[in-house]
């Protein structure tokens, strides 16, 4: 990437490649309040949590968002009743060396004045963080990407998943971070999973990863394929995991994590979000296309790459989500939100390497600040559900 190329250097060592403030709701009752507050602002993201108890996979995915390389102040705002505490949220991230306010809207005078005093809380902080935080050089090393499928027919396996999976191969050997997902996805993989493990212990993480997300379909009766799957030419899910797991690339497997852990080294990883054993619950591990997307930048991808087949419209706060197709009638039907055609590979127009290479080009522009399709249509879509994973090591605290 060219020096000109300029981050966003955080107190942790992280580069972003935007500088966001993020406004945070804690309860669903202050989703309005906390929207109007970000409406019309530039640079300004909306996420939060709708539910009014305690959930600690939801905290500790607020916490990672709200210290993500790309956000660079937080406005943490609740009403005042729920579990989960908006000043402790700023505490945290004011640990990490942002910017941060809160407030509750009941002791700020309700709806009005609340989205008047959190847009004076958003520009200052953006004014703060636009004059203060360092300007450094962002190389491919220093990016985390995270690759999510969804809408996926076939050729999102012969064509969009592959290229990705090219991509992430050139951006592990640059020395950068690649994050991979859906293991009830790659069902019937078990041994091609394990082989690609880059040491013993890696190859036990990927064993029970894929063990358990065998036992969680199972158990709720359902696999991740879908009628729409169907119609784009998918049969079983054994097929659809073939190409799931194509995106993941060539090169070896360097663990499992969870959601809201960032990898601890460079490399090729794959993210476990899969409710644990003891807490089952009914329905898909991600219950939509955009929780599986939070997870990934709550990782710390920086970008992340969406491969669709029969095409998707949603977007993502925090971090670019960057559309690619393998089907060029998908491409042409709805090129206001696709970002990239991988489906010339299967009319031989472009080689998977070639591909790859152009995929590799687009992605260091937008590292450099080139808008994605769904930043440039305004898509910032985001769910996060009330889900049980243990993740040891990291807080759970920002509730009373």
């Amino acid at each position: 990437m060219p020096e000109s190329n300029l981050g966003f250097l955080r107190q942790d060592g992280r580069k972003g490649i935007r500088n966001y403030v993020l406004v945070i709701y804690t309860v669903e009752c202050a989703s309005h309040v906390a929207m109007e507050i970000a409406r019309s602002e530039p640079d300004t993201h909306v996420i939060g949590f709708p539910g009014c108890y305690d959930n600690a996979y939801a905290i500790r995915l607020m916490l990672a968002l709200a210290r993500h390389p790309n956000a660079g102040a937080v406005l943490a705002v609740g009403l005042g009743c729920e579990y989960t505490q908006p000043a402790m949220i700023a505490e945290a991230v004011r640990n990490s060396g942002r910017p941060a306010e809160w407030f509750y809207i009941q002791e700020s005078g309700g709806t009005t004045a609340s989205i008047a005093k959190g847009k004076a809380a958003v520009q200052a902080m953006r004014k703060a963080i636009s004059a203060s935080v360092p300007r450094v050089p962002v190389t491919l090393a220093d990016l985390t990407i995270g690759s999510e499928c969804g809408g996926s027919d076939g050729t999102s396996g012969l064509a969009g998943n592959p290229v990705t999976g090219r991509f992430f191969d050139f951006l592990v050997d640059a020395g950068g971070t690649a994050i991979f997902e859906e293991t009830v996805e790659m069902i019937g993989l078990r041994e091609t999973m394990i082989n690609r493990a880059a040491t013993p212990e890696a190859a036990i993480q990927l064993s029970h990863a894929y063990d358990k997300a065998v036992r969680y379909c199972q158990s709720v009766k359902q696999y991740s394929i879908s009628p729409g799957n169907f119609a784009g030419g998918l049969t079983t899910i054994e097929e659809k995991s073939m190409g799931a797991f194509s995106k993941s690339g060539s090169r070896p497997i360097q663990g499992v994590i969870r959601v809201s852990e960032r990898p601890p080294r460079p490399g090729l990883w794959l993210l476990d979000s899969v409710p644990d054993d003891h807490f089952m619950q009914f329905g898909y591990t991600n219950p939509n296309d955009s929780e599986g997307v939070l997870d990934l930048i709550s990782a710390g991808a920086q970008i992340v790459i969406f491969v669709t087949g029969r095409g998707s419209v949603i977007g993502s706060p925090v971090a670019p989500l960057v559309k690619l197709t393998g089907n060029s009638r998908t491409f042409e039907r709805m090129r206001d939100d696709m970002d990239f055609d991988a489906g010339r590979v299967l009319t031989g127009e472009i080689s998977l390497d070639g591909a790859a290479a152009e995929l590799r080009d687009l992605i260091v522009r937008i590292a450099a600040g080139a808008q994605t399709r769904p930043e440039q249509l305004g898509h910032r879509e985001f769910f996060i559900p009330y889900k049980h994973q243990d993740t040891p090591g990291l807080e759970a605290g920002c509730h009373a």
